[in-house]
C-alpha cells in the first residue's frame, strides 16, 4: 500500500490540472464574446491563472502552459506537440473550451523536479 501511495504522489494528476485550468478558462472568458483587441490580455490571464493554482497545489513540478484563442469563423486550427520525458512521473493535459464566439484551447505540461 505504501509504494502505491509514494506511486499516485509521484504522478502527475491530469484530472486534477484540467479542473483547474477549465475553471480558470470560465472565469476569465466566460461573459465575454470575442473582441480581437482583448484576446492578448484574456490569454495572458488564463495562462497566469492557471500557473499561480497550479504551482499553490504544492507538487514538485516545473509546469509549462499555453493558450490559444481563436474566434468562431469555421475556419480549421491544427496543432501537434511532443515531449522526451519520463512518462512514469510527467505529463500533460489539454483542455477545450468554446462559447458562441470563440475557441480557447491551454495546455498544460508537467515535468517532475528531481530533488
Amino acid at each position: 500500500m505504501m509504494e502505491e501511495q509514494s506511486k499516485t504522489e509521484g504522478t502527475f494528476n491530469a484530472d486534477e490540472a484540467s479542473s483547474i485550468v477549465k475553471e480558470c478558462v470560465e472565469v476569465i472568458l466566460g461573459g465575454v464574446d470575442y473582441d480581437e483587441n482583448r484576446v492578448n490580455e484574456w490569454m495572458s490571464a488564463v495562462v497566469e491563472q492557471s500557473l499561480t493554482h497550479l504551482v499553490k497545489m504544492g507538487k514538485a513540478y516545473k509546469y509549462i502552459v499555453s493558450c490559444i484563442v481563436m474566434q468562431k469563423r469555421g475556419g480549421g486550427l491544427h496543432t501537434a506537440s511532443s515531449s522526451f520525458w519520463d512518462n512514469n512521473t510527467d505529463g500533460r493535459c489539454s483542455v477545450r473550451w468554446e462559447n458562441r464566439t470563440m475557441y480557447c484551447i491551454v495546455n498544460v505540461f508537467a515535468v517532475a523536479i528531481n530533488l
